[in-house]
C-alpha cells in the first residue's frame, strides 16, 4: 500500500554510499520519495549504492536538486523537519503530517548550524543516552523518524 500523501527524505550532500543505498531502500518500502540534494559524495552509479538498494532503485522516486533552496522553492508549501543531534526538541515531542520533509545533513557534519538556527522549533533530535557515542547512523536516524511519522499518521496499517 503506497500512502496518498508520501512523506519525504532529504539527504543534503551525503557521504557514503550503503548509507543512502539503505534510505533508498527504506523509500521503496514505504512509497517514500527520496530527495538528493547538493554534492554527493559518489556517484548515483557506485556499486555500494546499488549493492545496499539492492534491486530496489527502479521502485524509489529519486529527485536530485542543486540546492535546499531549489526544493523548497518547488515545495513552498511544504513543512520541512530538521534532524540534529544539536536539536534541543525530540522527535517524540511533535506531530507529524503525512507529506513532511525529513531533512537530514552529511554524515561527517550534519545540517550547517545556519540552518539549524533558522530552522528554530522545526530542528529535532534522537535521544542518544551515552556521551561514548557521537551520532546514530543516517539509515537508522532516518527509519527511526519515518516510521514514527508513518505510525503518527496511521500509515502503518496494510
Amino acid at each position: 500500500m503506497k500512502p496518498n500523501k508520501p512523506f519525504h527524505i532529504v539527504l543534503i550532500e551525503p557521504e557514503i554510499p550503503p548509507n543512502t543505498g539503505n534510505i533508498g531502500r527504506l523509500c521503496a518500502a514505504t512509497g517514500t520519495v527520496l530527495h538528493l540534494v547538493g554534492k554527493l559524495g559518489f556517484s548515483i552509479d557506485d556499486k555500494h549504492l546499488k549493492r545496499a538498494g539492492l534491486d530496489y532503485w527502479p521502485e524509489v522516486n529519486l529527485q536530485r536538486w542543486d540546492s535546499l533552496v531549489a526544493l523548497q522553492t518547488r515545495f513552498p508549501d511544504g513543512r520541512f523537519w530538521y534532524m540534529s543531534k544539536k536539536a534541543e526538541k525530540n522527535y517524540t515531542q511533535v506531530e507529524f503530517t503525512a507529506g513532511d520533509f525529513l531533512v537530514f545533513g552529511k554524515e561527517t557534519k550534519g545540517l550547517p548550524e545556519e540552518l539549524l538556527d533558522r530552522a528554530g522549533d522545526m530542528a529535532l533530535r534522537i535521544p542518544i543516552f551515552s556521551s561514548a557515542v557521537r551520532s546514530l547512523n543516517l539509515a537508522n536516524s532516518a527509519a527511526i523518524i519515518l516510521y514514527e511519522g508513518l505510525r503518527q499518521t496511521e500509515q502503518l496499517e496494510e
